[in-house]
């Protein structure tokens, strides 16, 4: 374990992103005339980029879904930073890292433009990189983004630890040939990453420095 560098998923794992999310959506659907969704329902229907947020959250064939989408995306980039605030102790351990002479990325199925506005809100000088979801990239769990970071970093595959709280990111660390630690102050419950089989399973920010001496 020689790990020099670090790439986080965004929502549930560095930023609690879930209640601007869940307006998001509930805007959406009111803008559509519908009734709004609970927050665990959301909870449970984000990870996966706004394609199948959409999937989940507009009935089977909505006519108007490409219009819905737009409303979305447009709404919550404008909205992305209501509620929206870093985990307990995510800033303290990025710190430390970049302390420890660490490189820090972030990856993230959330729109691009959405990922660099809350780059520059929360950790303007902690991140080394940053990258959403674009035209000219496949999402998450396809490897393509996970590999532009460590690109990006200038590090090889085996120097870079994935950190993420879902199955989708443990699919894209396997798929990247990335070595993976899940979180479980995130969007997804302790048992579920558990039965995947991550390579380490973190409760608290703090426990992922012993993976940096």
């Amino acid at each position: 374990m020689n790990y020099q560098a670090v790439i986080f998923d965004m929502d549930g794992t560095v930023l609690n992103t879930l209640e601007d999310l869940h307006s998001a959506v509930n805007a959406m659907r009111e803008h559509e005339g519908m009734e709004g969704l609970s927050l665990d329902y959301v909870r449970r229907s984000v990870g996966n980029g706004v394609g199948v947020l959409m999937d989940k959250t507009l009935p089977e064939g909505y006519p108007r879904r490409a219009e819905a989408e737009a409303f979305y995306r447009s709404y919550y980039e404008s909205h992305c930073r209501i509620k929206t605030a870093p985990y307990p102790g995510i800033v303290e351990l990025m710190g430390e890292l970049k302390r420890r002479g660490v490189e820090m990325a972030v990856v993230s199925n959330k729109q691009d433009a959405a990922v660099q506005s809350l780059r520059e809100a929360f950790f303007p000088s902690l991140l080394d990189f940053a990258l959403g979801t674009s035209d000219s990239l496949p999402r998450k769990p396809h490897p393509e983004m996970v590999w532009a970071c460590v690109r990006a970093l200038g590090r090889k595959r085996e120097q870079c630890l994935f950190v993420g709280d879902s199955e989708v990111d443990i699919a894209t660390a396997r798929n990247a040939g990335l070595d993976v630690a899940a979180v479980s102050w995130g969007f997804r419950e302790r048992s579920m990453l558990q039965r995947l089989e991550p390579d380490y399973l973190a409760d608290a920010p703090e426990e992922l420095l012993r993976l940096f001496p």
